[in-house]
């Protein structure tokens, strides 16, 4: 059977109510994960009040490797 194991990270959003996002951070981050095998399977703001965004959270996956442990 397949295995899997995952990564869940928080990125900030900027603004006096959220919602920027700095898009060419965001992309450096994700295709360093990228080229270390983790794909992205979600990723949804967290709100904060008022229905401004405080932060991204994202999850990724990759294949777990037992020969790596």
């Amino acid at each position: 059977m397949e295995k899997f194991e995952y990564r869940v990270m928080s990125f900030d959003v900027t603004g006096f109510f959220g919602g920027n996002v700095d898009v060419y951070q965001l992309e450096d981050e994700f295709n360093v994960l990228g080229n270390n095998g983790w794909e992205l399977v979600s990723c949804t703001p967290s709100a904060q009040s008022y229905g401004s965004t405080k932060s991204l959270v994202c999850i990724f996956k990759r294949r777990f490797d037992a020969s790596e442990m």
